[in-house]
């Protein structure tokens, strides 16, 4: 199987996944076509579609119908995805000091696009909407007790949907760069262009997308602000979110 870029009739960019016969997978192109209609960034569009080509993938190995799973297949394509594409055939061993293939975030963020996946089916009648998902009332065991949050008397009635299957993972502090360290990445720039993207980031905080996409128009010098404008650009960058925001920004970047 493999992910294929898809552009439209009117230049709109989607994503699919292809069988090993060279024709879309039709649950899948559903779903995916459906993201792309309710106007879903084409990247998250392709992140979804790696993550379903995958779980394809994993079923076909097993000859499993993907619309009659079960919860322990879905923990066992856990497993599967921490395996190096290598050995998720069997036909190579992996060695028990091997590292993960896929970080548990990965292996977490994979689960949920899964579990979407069978969301949007279940509405068309698919039984195995709830393999995935389950509803938990708000709050959290902790030493024996329940912990409940702010305001529980007004959510313990509304149970939540939650992964039935999730990997616990760690969240490391962010590294962030000395002023020295940033000074040094600035001075290395041989093009004034470079030093501007760069600095724009350094900056302001916005995303690489979001400053590829940004134009003469978006700046604001006299007020040293950064305007982030959501639109279609020439070169496929676009604001996350699709909303827009002001930021603000030191005098040096507006002489800059």
């Amino acid at each position: 199987m493999r992910v294929q870029r898809v552009v439209m009739p009117w230049d709109a960019v989607s994503w699919t996944v292809l069988g090993d016969d060279g024709v879309p997978v039709g649950p899948v192109d559903r779903f995916l076509a459906f993201l792309s209609s309710a106007e879903k960034s084409p990247n998250t569009v392709k992140s979804y579609a790696h993550d379903l080509k995958d779980w394809f993938c994993y079923l076909s190995g097993r000859d499993l119908a993907w619309d009659e799973v079960r919860l322990e297949d879905a923990g066992s394509f856990v497993a599967w995805l921490r395996l190096p594409p290598q050995g998720r055939d069997g036909t190579v061993a992996v060695l028990t000091a091997q590292a993960h293939h896929c970080g548990a975030s990965t292996v977490n963020r994979k689960l949920a696009a899964v579990a979407s996946f069978y969301r949007f089916h279940a509405r068309h009648g698919v039984k195995a909407d709830g393999v995935l998902r389950v509803l938990q009332a708000p709050g959290r065991g902790y030493a024996g007790t329940a912990f409940r949050p702010f305001l529980h008397h007004v959510t313990r009635k509304n149970p939540q949907p939650r992964l039935a299957v999730k990997v616990t993972a760690a969240r490391p502090l962010p590294r962030v760069l000395t002023a020295a360290e940033a000074q040094a990445v600035l001075d290395a720039c041989g093009h004034l262009r470079d030093r501007l993207l760069l600095g724009m980031l350094l900056d302001t905080g916005v995303r690489i997308g979001e400053a590829l996409g940004m134009r003469h128009e978006d700046i604001d010098i006299g007020g040293c602000l950064v305007h982030v404008v959501p639109r279609d650009n020439a070169n496929g960058m676009r604001a996350k979110g699709g909303r827009g925001r002001v930021v603000p920004a030191g005098a040096p970047l507006m002489r800059l």
